[in-house]
């Protein structure tokens, strides 16, 4: 298994960028420390996710950050991505183990216990756990109230895994679900839509290592 330890995850969406491209945010946020990357890019084609997971796939491999691709398997295997990110709707979690084998990272969405203990049994390496404050990064009802830090605790005690939240997630809100037992938290607005990512990147950081060592003497959560 390839449990990360990832304290700060940014999921790309060109969207929320103000016009500024993915691979520029990219780059930013590796300049701010951020320890994984994962290409979502929700509503384009295939072929857009393709050359610009290209692209990101050159700068994290450079700087030594992981790479999950949303969804999509298939193009987390032709850029040569760390591995995939699957929604309960998507392939199983046991079907992206089979075609990216055992050294690919398969992380799954979860809102629910249940949902985190089968993603478990079928060898999810992580959990995404969300939304946790409610988000309009999802254009759905059901996710524009979050499930809060009580969800990720819950989760985090029934599952061996780790797991970080997303959604609606800031530097100023961070350190409840970091508390609750999140070994991080992933973000697309708090980095993509700042005027600074490099500095949206750092403050996010410093928020998550506040929570995991309050006394500030290496004790980390």
């Amino acid at each position: 298994m390839n449990f990360p330890n990832w304290r700060t995850y940014l999921v790309t969406q060109a969207s929320v960028s103000a016009g500024r491209p993915t691979d520029e945010i990219v780059s930013e946020a590796i300049d701010g420390g951020i320890d994984a990357v994962q290409l979502r890019e929700k509503g384009t084609e295939a072929v857009s996710r393709y050359e610009l997971g290209l692209e990101v796939r050159e700068r994290t491999a450079e700087a030594g950050v992981d790479l999950i691709v949303n969804d999509r398997i298939d193009i987390a295997a032709a850029i040569d991505a760390d591995g995939v990110h699957v929604g309960q709707s998507d392939l199983p979690v046991a079907v992206a183990r089979e075609l990216l084998g055992p050294d690919a990272i398969v992380g799954c969405s979860a809102a629910t216990v249940e949902e985190a203990g089968q993603a478990e049994a079928d060898g999810a390496d992580y959990l995404g756990i969300g939304t946790i404050y409610g988000t309009a990064s999802k254009e759905v009802e059901e996710y524009k109230d979050g499930v809060g830090p009580d969800r990720v605790a819950a989760i985090a005690d029934a599952v061996s895994i780790p797991v970080v939240g997303i959604g609606g997630v800031t530097a100023e809100n961070a350190a409840p679900i970091v508390e609750a037992g999140a070994v991080g938290v992933a973000v697309i607005s708090e980095i993509t839509a700042a005027d600074e990512p490099r500095a949206a990147t750092e403050a996010l950081a410093r928020a998550v290592e506040t929570a995991k060592d309050p006394e500030g003497d290496g004790d980390s959560r």
